[in-house]
C-alpha cells in the first residue's frame, strides 16, 4: 500500500529522476535547472512506499480560458510510476488524490497535455482541443490573396520580451478558449529558453513585433532557425520554426508569416501546433505552397465539478436538455440533470425525465470547449441520442467563433 502526500521541495531532485527514469529521458544540466525551477513553481503530490517516492505527479497553477470566462486549473505535467509499481494501482490513487483536492478547491476544471492518450480517458479527460502542424515552402516568395499591415516590424530582445509581448498574449488568449495563462517562469524556461529542450541544433529564440511605437502591439512571432543541410544527397534548405504568432488582425498575421518565409538562407517554415481554423489556410495563394501535414489531439481537460464548470461559459445558442451523465471516478458528477442554458446564463440541476442524451463524462470533457461536435461523437458510438437532433442542438448552444486550441504543451 503506496502513501499519497505532497512532495516537499526538498524530494524535487528525487522526482526528477523518477520522471527521466519512466520517459526514458537524460537532459543536460540546463535542461535539468529549468524542470527544478518549474516544479518549484507546481504543486506536487508523490505516492511513497515506505521512504522511496514510486510515483509522482505536479500541476501547474493554471488559469484556463474557456468560452465568457477564466476559470482556475490544474495543468496535470510530469505523471510517472516507477517500473516497479506499475500496474498496482499507483497511478489511480494519485489521479484521485488530485482530481478530490481540486473538487475541495473549489476548481471546475482540471487538464492534461496527455503524452500517451490511452491512458487519461480512463480518468474523464477527454480531448478538447486539435492542433495541426503548417508547412510553407519558402524557397519563393510567400503569395497572399490579402495585402499585409506595412506597420513597422522590430526585434525584440528575449529578455524583454514577457513584459512586451506578454499582455499581446493575454488579449489574444481571452479569443479562443482552451488556453492556458502562463507565469513569468513558463515564459522564461518553456518559451524563451537559450536552448530548445528536443533540438540543439536550433539556434535560441527570436522574436518580431508589429505595431508603431509606443503603442500596443499589433502583433508578434516567436521562432527558431536551423541552418540548412548539404551532407547528403539531397539539399536540406534552412528552416525557420515557428513556435508562436498572434495577430490582431488578418493583416497583420500575413506580415509576419511573410516576414518569416522571407528569412535569408532558408526555404522551409514549419509551425507546429496552429489551430486548425488558422486564417493562413485561407489568405495563403497557393495551397501547395502552404500545405496542413499533421493533425493532433492536444489539450485534455476534465470536468471535475460538471454543473460549475457549465454554469461558468458562455452560451452561444438557447438549449434545453436532459442529460444522462457517467462519471465512475467522481459519482457526484453522474446521474440525470436538465441543462437549460442559453446567451444569458445556464443552470444544471437533477432531473427525472427520460433523458435527450446519454454520455460519459470524458465526451462532455471533449465538447466543453466548443472543439468537438456531439454529432460526431453520436456518429462514433459514443454519445446515445434518445431524442433526435438534441445532439445537434447542444452543439448549436457550445458553439464558438473560433475554434479553441493551444500550443502549451506541457
Amino acid at each position: 500500500m503506496v502513501d499519497i502526500r505532497e512532495v516537499p521541495e526538498a524530494d524535487i531532485y528525487r522526482a526528477q529522476e523518477l520522471a527521466y527514469l519512466v520517459f526514458h529521458d537524460r537532459p543536460d544540466e540546463e535542461g535539468r535547472a529549468r524542470h527544478r525551477t518549474l516544479l518549484g513553481h507546481c504543486t506536487r503530490l508523490g505516492a511513497y512506499d515506505g521512504d522511496a517516492l514510486v510515483g509522482f505527479m505536479a500541476a501547474h497553477r493554471f488559469r484556463l480560458s474557456v468560452p465568457g470566462a477564466d476559470l482556475p486549473c490544474p495543468g496535470l505535467t510530469f505523471v510517472a510510476v516507477a517500473p516497479t509499481h506499475r500496474r498496482r494501482g499507483v497511478l489511480t490513487a494519485v489521479m484521485a488524490e488530485q482530481l478530490r483536492r481540486t473538487g475541495a478547491a473549489g476548481g471546475p476544471v482540471a487538464a492534461l497535455w496527455a503524452s500517451e492518450a490511452a491512458i487519461y480517458g480512463r480518468f474523464g479527460y477527454g480531448s478538447a482541443t486539435q492542433g495541426v502542424t503548417i508547412e510553407i515552402d519558402s524557397t519563393r516568395p510567400l503569395a497572399l490573396r490579402i495585402a499585409p499591415d506595412r506597420r513597422p516590424l522590430r526585434m525584440i530582445d528575449p529578455a524583454d520580451a514577457p513584459a512586451l509581448i506578454g499582455p499581446a498574449h493575454e488579449a489574444a488568449r481571452a479569443l479562443r478558449a482552451g488556453r492556458p495563462s502562463r507565469s513569468p517562469e513558463r515564459w522564461r524556461e518553456e518559451w524563451l529558453c537559450e536552448q530548445d529542450e528536443e533540438d540543439d541544433e536550433l539556434s535560441p529564440p527570436r522574436i518580431i513585433a508589429l505595431g508603431e511605437p509606443g503603442e500596443p502591439l499589433a502583433g508578434y512571432v516567436i521562432y527558431r532557425t536551423k541552418p540548412g543541410d548539404d551532407s547528403g544527397p539531397v539539399h536540406a534548405p534552412g528552416l525557420v520554426r515557428v513556435d508562436e504568432l498572434e495577430a490582431d488582425t488578418p493583416a497583420v498575421a500575413a506580415a509576419l508569416w511573410q516576414c518569416v518565409a522571407s528569412l535569408d538562407l532558408t526555404g522551409r517554415v514549419s509551425a507546429w501546433g496552429r489551430p486548425a481554423d488558422d486564417p493562413l489556410l485561407h489568405f495563403a495563394a497557393d495551397r501547395d505552397q502552404v500545405k496542413v501535414t499533421a493533425a493532433f489531439p492536444a489539450l485534455w481537460l476534465r470536468l471535475v465539478d460538471v454543473r460549475a464548470a457549465l454554469t461558468a461559459r458562455s452560451w452561444a445558442a438557447p438549449v434545453e436538455l436532459v442529460l444522462e451523465l457517467t462519471d465512475v471516478r467522481l459519482p457526484a458528477n453522474a446521474g440525470r440533470f436538465r441543462l437549460k442554458a442559453g446567451p444569458g446564463g445556464a443552470a444544471f440541476e437533477r432531473a427525472r425525465q427520460a433523458p435527450d442524451l446519454e454520455l460519459d463524462v470524458r465526451e462532455l470533457a471533449a465538447c466543453y470547449l466548443g472543439g468537438t461536435r456531439a454529432v460526431e461523437l453520436a456518429a462514433a458510438g459514443l454519445l446515445r441520442e434518445h431524442t433526435p437532433g438534441a445532439a445537434a442542438a447542444l452543439d448549436a448552444a457550445l458553439r464558438t467563433d473560433l475554434l479553441p486550441h493551444t500550443a502549451d504543451e506541457f
